[in-house]
């Protein structure tokens, strides 16, 4: 009986060992060295990374192997609440891309998470990013204002 189970645990290391069956289907990997994101950290501000930003600018990055150092002017940038603006091919200091440009929510596009994908020599990278709900920008009628000594005695 011992024989039998240690039979057993040799045959399926072995199986383990020699990889899958030639009939599995095997996850495509993606291409080394292409990224995509929405904006970047920076030095003094963490958290940017794949978030929309209200009332700043917003940058679309991504690293598209290519003509040297510069991403081929084939690839382009797409998401269905951005616009996209002025594309710059070429690479960024201190940020892990080749290609950037200039993105505008559309208007009414509610807080959520969307796509947004570049078109890298022929081939399609998304990344998911978020919008979140914007901030009050107005004090409530008859609510306080820091300062203004409405709250004095």
């Amino acid at each position: 009986m011992i024989r039998r189970v240690l039979a057993g645990v040799v045959a399926i290391g072995a199986a383990v060992l020699a990889g899958p069956a030639t009939g599995l289907a095997q996850q495509p990997q993606p291409d080394p060295g292409v990224t995509v994101q929405l904006n970047d950290n920076t030095a003094y501000e963490l958290g940017l990374v794949n978030k929309y930003v209200h009332g700043d600018s917003n940058v679309a990055l991504a690293q598209c192997p290519g003509e040297g150092l510069k991403a081929p002017r084939s690839t382009t940038f797409s998401s269905p609440v951005l616009s996209v603006g002025k594309y710059d091919y070429g690479p960024l200091i201190g940020v892990p891309a080749n290609v950037s440009a200039e993105v505008e929510l559309k208007e009414g596009t509610a807080p959520g998470a969307y796509p947004l994908t570049v078109n890298c020599n022929g081939k399609s990278y998304t990344a998911t990013f978020s919008v979140p709900s914007r901030q009050v920008g107005a004090v409530p009628s008859g609510g306080a204002r820091a300062g203004d000594g409405s709250m004095a005695s």
